[in-house]
């Protein structure tokens, strides 16, 4: 598409929400070629350099670990080495009918400065504070919206989708988990981070969603863990109709599900469920829940998570053999502990150690992904289609439906040690709550065990 946006343009793009990396925009024009798109723009964290988050390519180290893809390390941006990452990496790992690469189109600062002004009062205050549009990127991914179904495929607007983030879904075996931390196989990641977030404020109140329960296969788990993210969105669980957020936090999180937003959410969902007030949520629930479980989805997504074999404690070994560096994490362990549990890290080969680091990042942006799957009822008669059909036996209705993966980021290869550091730190705060005879409940207090 040899277009180019300019500040003239910016008007026509609407805050959807944002992630740590991209803030993204939704199309409400008139423009035939971008109706039903939404672009992903790049920002940078506001204490650090505006050009290192997208406006240069990969750095040597991140050359030489994806050497066997010519395309990302061939990138002169980090935003176009995304669109290859997901194009030639991702894609292939979680199926080419699940996964939408984008486009890269070309954007001027002026466009990028009036997104920025347009968004200021809409994106949450935390959000604006950590980072803002990056002005140097000269280019955006532009992408389907995948909270919609094309114009033109039904009479009227009745589209309605639900993006979950599902977290990692296994618990990690990994013989390279110290002792101290041995309590990571057994409790999932997700659930220790949420007594993390809880103590540093960030949430208040915590999850019983177990990411164990949706990849689960089982059909009643699968209906508990849609039910306790629709009890605590936070940042996992975001419902749109129409393209328009009906349950979740744009750009953030939504604690909780109030009574007052579940009689709203009950009344948005009357011309999408055939079914009395009051039973609506709950149909609508279970529509998610059957297509989890009968769709592959998630075997796939778990196939890919599942490539982390080390864990984050082994795989910080392998990273400090990559970047040539003394290793941080054993310098700090007795020399005898540190040889007989890390020796064998640290005498494989540099092909080995490339292969350790490289699984755990892709890896890890299957951890931290976005699944949306959009629904709309099907019309008496209507035979043709061209996507999967679901049907609801509680109210005879029967859907269409697609799945999509989003948030694909590539993750920067110094991204290692944040990860080390933020994994310490979460296991250590769940293991002092355990040791202090505390335990969460799911009203956002600790009670004695």
């Amino acid at each position: 598409m040899a277009v180019v946006l300019e500040a003239k343009d910016a008007g026509e793009w609407t805050y959807r929400g944002e992630g740590a990396v991209n803030l993204v925009l939704a199309y409400n024009g008139t423009r035939s070629d971008f109706v039903g798109k939404v672009l992903r723009i790049q920002k940078v964290p506001r204490n650090g350099s505006e050009n290192g988050n997208g406006y240069l390519g990969l750095t040597n180290q991140e050359c030489i670990l994806w050497k066997e893809v010519n395309e990302i390390v061939s990138a002169p941006t980090r935003e176009i080495a995304q669109h290859y990452f997901v194009q030639h990496v991702m894609c292939p790992l979680l199926g080419p009918r699940h996964v939408d690469a984008g486009i890269s189109i070309q954007v001027t600062q002026e466009f990028l400065e009036t997104v920025e002004s347009n968004v200021l009062s809409q994106r949450p205050a935390w959000r604006v504070d950590a980072a803002k549009v990056n002005p140097l990127c000269d280019s955006v991914m532009l992408m389907s919206d995948h909270s919609m179904f094309p114009l033109g495929m039904c009479k009227e607007a009745c589209s309605i989708s639900v993006e979950i983030k599902p977290k990692c879904g296994f618990l990690p075996h990994s013989e390279f988990i110290t002792e101290d931390n041995a309590v990571k196989k057994s409790v999932t990641r997700f659930q220790m981070h949420q007594a993390l977030k809880l103590n540093q404020g960030k949430i208040s109140e915590v999850s019983a969603y177990d990411p164990l329960d949706l990849f689960s296969g089982s059909r009643d788990r699968v209906r508990k863990a849609i039910n306790n993210l629709f009890k605590t969105p936070q940042n996992n669980f975001r419902v749109f109709l129409d393209g328009s957020l009906i349950i979740g936090g744009l750009g953030g999180g939504a604690d909780t599900t109030s009574c007052e937003v579940g009689k709203a959410f009950e009344n948005s969902l009357k011309h999408v469920i055939q079914a009395e007030e009051g039973m609506r949520t709950q149909y609508f629930l279970e529509l998610i829940s059957k297509t989890v479980c009968s769709s592959e989805l998630l075997n796939r997504l778990l196939e890919v998570q599942k490539l982390d074999t080390t864990d984050i404690e082994g795989a910080i070994h392998a990273y400090y053999n990559v970047i040539s560096q003394p290793c941080m994490v054993c310098g700090q362990l007795d020399k005898d502990q540190s040889s007989k549990r890390y020796n064998s890290l640290h005498s494989m080969s540099m092909e080995e150690s490339l292969k350790i680091v490289r699984d755990y990042l892709i890896a890890a942006t299957a951890k931290d992904l976005s699944m949306i799957i959009s629904f709309r009822p099907r019309e008496a008669g209507n035979v043709e289609t061209p996507y999967s059909i679901v049907s609801l036996e509680s109210t005879n209705q029967s859907f269409d439906y697609k799945a999509s993966f989003i948030d694909l980021d590539l993750k920067p290869l110094e991204r290692i040690e944040y990860y080390y550091k933020l994994d310490q730190q979460i296991v250590s705060c769940y293991v002092q709550m355990v040791k202090s005879n505390h335990q969460l409940d799911h009203t956002g207090s600790t009670v004695r065990a």
